[in-house]
C-alpha cells in the first residue's frame, strides 16, 4: 500500500486497524524523565513523528521513576516532570495518544491507566527505547515488541560484564544504532541476542534547511559525564570526557570558532581549566537547548557541528552515529564527526567529514571552511538519502516483521 494511500499522521488514535492498512504502535522512551533536555526529547520525537507521518497509529507511554520526580516530594501531576511532559505533548499533538506513568503503579497524567491498557493490547508493536517500560500489563500482549538500543556497546557490556538485568526476556526483537554491533568489525557481545542495525530517523519536515548563522562557530551539545564507564578485556570504554582531553588544543590550531553547549560539573576544575586555556567557548545548555525549540534553534543557527563521541563509542568501534548530528545535517550544518566506525557504513567527504586524531580534525576544519556552501548543500542531501523518518523507519519495521 502506497504511503499516499494511508491515512495521515493526525488520524485518531482510537480510529478502525485492519492490519492492512496501518499499524497500532506503542513507543515508549524518556522525555520528561530529566526534562528540559531538548536534544534528548527530539532523539524520541522523531519515532513518534516519523511513524506518525507514515499513517500509523502511534500511542507513546513514558514510565517515570518515583526518585526522577521534581522537586523531590512532588506528585506526579503537580510535577516539573509534568509541565514538561505536557508543553511537549500539546506542542507536537499529541494529546489523547500520550501518557506520563509513575513506574510501579498505574497513576498517570494524560491518558488513563486502563484506557492505555486497552489500547495497548490491541498494538502490534512495541517499540521500547532503551526497555523502558516494563509493565508486564501493558507490554505482554504485543506480538512484536522491539527493545530499541540507544547506547550501543554499554548496553551490551552492562549486560555481559556487569550483569545488570537491561530487560531483554521481555521482548521479541532487538534492533540497535551500533551499525556494527554484531558483525565482525565489533568485539562488543551481544548477550545471546540477533541484532538488527538501524540508522536514527529524522522528520524532514520539521527539520528544513536553515539559512541564518547566528552562531558563526561550530558548535555541539554535550555531556561531560553521562554514567558510570565500564572496564572490559582490557579496554576502558569510557565517557565524553576521556574523548574531548585529547582534542583541548583543537581550538588554537585554527581561524574557527568552536563553542561547546556543554553540561559540565563545576568540580571537573583541571579539565574547565584546559578548555577555557585552549579557546573553547562554553556555553550553559539549560539556557540554549532546554526545549526542543531552543535546541533547534542553537542547531539551526551554528555554523556547522564538531562531533565528539564518548570515548566507549569509539573504542567499541560500534558504527554509533549521533541524532544530533543527523539535526545539524539536516539543517544544511556540515557535521566534523569523530569516527566511532560509522565511516564504514555512511558515506564521508562531502558536507559529513570524520576525525581521529588532532590533526584529522584540524584538517577536517579547513577542508569545511575552503568550500563551505557546497558542503552545507551536502549535508542536506546526506540527511534526505540516509536518514529520512519515511525510508528509515519502514525498513525498521520490515526488518522486525511487522507487515502493513
Amino acid at each position: 500500500m502506497s504511503a499516499t494511500d494511508r491515512p495521515g499522521p493526525g488520524a485518531p488514535l482510537n480510529g478502525a486497524a485492519t492490519g492492512t492498512d496501518r499499524l497500532r504502535i506503542l513507543v515508549s522512551g524518556m522525555i520528561a524523565g530529566v526534562p528540559h533536555q531538548g536534544g534528548a526529547t527530539w532523539a524520541v520525537l522523531q519515532y513518534i513523528l516519523g511513524l506518525r507521518r507514515l499513517g500509523h497509529q502511534v500511542l507513546f507511554i513514558e514510565p517515570v521513576e518515583a526518585e526522577a520526580i521534581r522537586p523531590t516530594g512532588a506528585g506526579l501531576t503537580d510535577s516539573e516532570n509534568a509541565a514538561y511532559f505536557r508543553r511537549v505533548v500539546r506542542e507536537f499533538g499529541l494529546d489523547g495518544a500520550a501518557a506520563l506513568l509513575l513506574a510501579g503503579t498505574k497513576e498517570t497524567l494524560g491518558m488513563g491507566y486502563e484506557e492505555l491498557r486497552r489500547i495497548a493490547s490491541d498494538c502490534d508493536v512495541l517499540l521500547n527505547i532503551s526497555g523502558m517500560l516494563a509493565d508486564g500489563e501493558l507490554l505482554e500482549a504485543i506480538p512484536r515488541r522491539v527493545y530499541l538500543d540507544l547506547d550501543p556497546a554499554f548496553v551490551q557490556l552492562w549486560c555481559a560484564v556487569e550483569g545488570i538485568d537491561m530487560r531483554f526476556d521481555a521482548h521479541t526483537h532487538f534492533v540497535t544504532v551500533g551499525l556494527s554491533i554484531g558483525t565482525p568489525d565489533s568485539s562488543i557481545p551481544t548477550c545471546g541476542r540477533t541484532w538488527i542495525s538501524t540508522l536514527q530517523p529524522i522528520v524532514l519536515e520539521h527539520w528544513p534547511a536553515a539559512e541564518t548563522i547566528e552562531h558563526d562557530a561550530f558548535t555541539t551539545v554535550a555531556n561531560w559525564r553521562g554514567y558510570g564507564s565500564v572496564h572490559h578485556g582490557g579496554v576502558f570504554y569510557g565517557q565524553k570526557a576521556h574523548s574531548v582531553r585529547p582534542f583541548f588544543e583543537l581550538p588554537s590550531r585554527t581561524r574557527e570558532r568552536v563553542r561547546l553547549a556543554l553540561s559540565i560539573h563545576p568540580d571537573e576544575v583541571s579539565d574547565l581549566q584546559a578548555l577555557s586555556a585552549n579557546g573553547w567557548e562554553l556555553l550553559e545548555p539549560s539556557r540554549l537547548t532546554g526545549t526542543p525549540g531552543d535546541y533547534q534553534r542553537f542547531v539551526r543557527g551554528s555554523k556547522g557541528e564538531i562531533g565528539f563521541a564518548k570515548s566507549g563509542y569509539v573504542e567499541a568501534a560500534c558504527g554509533w552515529f549521533s541524532d544530533r548530528s543527523i539535526c545539524y545535517l539536516a539543517s544544511g550544518r556540515p557535521v566534523l564527526a569523530q569516527d566511532t566506525g560509522f565511516t564504514r557504513h555512511l558515506p564521508v567527504g562531502e558536507g559529513l567529514l570524520a576525525f581521529a586524531t588532532l590533526d584529522d580534525a584540524v584538517h577536517g576544519i579547513d577542508v569545511l571552511r575552503s568550500d563551505y556552501a557546497r558542503h552545507a548543500v551536502a549535508a542536506r542531501e546526506l540527511a534526505a538519502s540516509h536518514f529520512e523518518s519515511g525510508r528509515v523507519l519502514s525498513r525498521l519495521l520490515d526488518e522486525v516483521g511487522a507487515i502493513w
